[in-house]
């Protein structure tokens, strides 16, 4: 079998694009410290979580600085472990939207009579044993 135009990569890959560059190698940061915060920052997403080195441009050695930065200054309470990102959501069929759970349905009556059918018996059943006792 010949070895040869098979299975090699696509040369003209049309998703290939110009290296990223790391921000660290850009201003010539020498060592990462956890208390710049402004620097970690640029490495850290919305949602605090830290940022892959595809995107970032840094390699390996940098990726590890930063991470190691970022877990220390979250330790030390200078950079959070989350942030909080509320959304609105959309309608969908899932959504109550103003008119609460049923929607213009209104209640149940016979389930919600139902369940208030044990909970005064089991009422009235507690005032009798109290009765009785005193």
């Amino acid at each position: 079998m010949a070895r040869g135009k098979g299975r090699g990569k696509n040369k003209d890959n049309a998703r290939r694009s110009k290296k990223k560059i790391s921000i660290l190698t850009q201003d010539k940061v020498e060592y990462v410290d956890y208390k710049d915060v402004n620097l970690l920052r640029k490495f850290m997403s919305d949602r605090a979580k830290v940022r892959a080195r595809r995107v970032t441009g840094n390699d390996a050695q940098q990726q590890r600085e930063i991470s190691i930065a970022i877990k220390n200054a979250r330790e030390m309470g200078l950079l959070p472990y989350t942030n909080r990102v509320t959304t609105q959501r959309g309608g969908g069929r899932g959504g109550r939207g103003e008119r609460g759970d049923r929607g213009e349905r209104g209640p149940r009556p016979d389930r919600d009579a139902d369940l208030e059918a044990p909970v005064e018996a089991a009422a009235e059943d507690q005032l009798e044993t109290a009765e009785v006792e005193a």
